[in-house]
């Protein structure tokens, strides 16, 4: 398509003219918004199973410095787990992570190219229709533990977060507490997603 295209719209004896670059982003971003939005009062209990949704309802997290929360989705599918996985390169600082938002930090890391493990992995996942999945940020993880602990096997789960150069955060599903785990080991995965209202 050419970036000089137009599409032309007729309405009520009116002509509107708009750049079809601008129209069909304009249309994806609403239709991709619209597609992750569902009424609040469809979320079944916490630790019930979300039908359509591909997974068990985790709760609720509060978004960062105002920006709006989301319905933390854990799926049930094994493929939705990786139970040896790297985190990504060792002695490598990526920056900035946040500790609330994982599916920002998997599109960061995997963006970053394959070596980048667990993200990759995660973003690469495909369940029940759902092609949105991610690796959790630790807090998103604390939230798993508190109310989904039973759905895990014991054990350390890498979080999308790092911690330094040499380490990532990572939940212990046991006992609720959390570390870092070096970034040169391999652990275990868990892929998540969100419904945003």
């Amino acid at each position: 398509m050419s970036s000089t295209a137009e599409i032309e719209v007729s309405f009520h004896g009116a002509r509107l003219c708009v750049p079809a670059h601008a129209a069909v982003t304009a249309w994806l971003k609403e239709a991709y918004e619209n597609s992750a939005k569902q009424p609040v009062s469809e979320a079944p209990a916490v630790g019930e199973y979300w039908e359509g949704q591909g997974g068990i309802y985790a709760g609720f997290i509060r978004g960062e410095n105002g920006a709006p929360g989301w319905q933390l989705i854990v799926p049930t599918h094994p493929s939705a787990t990786n139970d040896n996985i790297k985190w990504g390169p060792y002695n490598v600082d990526v920056g900035g992570t946040s500790h609330t938002d994982g599916r920002t930090n998997t599109t960061a890391l995997a963006l970053l190219g394959d070596e980048y493990q667990a993200a990759t992995w995660a973003s690469k996942l495909e369940i029940d229709g759902h092609r949105d999945f991610y690796l959790p940020a630790r807090r998103e993880l604390a939230l798993a533990e508190v109310n989904l602990a039973d759905h895990f096997v014991k054990g350390w789960y890498w979080s999308s977060t790092q911690y330094s150069a040499y380490g990532a955060w990572s939940q212990y599903f046991d006992d609720g507490g959390q570390g870092y785990a070096s970034k040169d080991g391999t652990g275990r995965a868990r892929a998540v997603r969100r419904l945003q209202f």
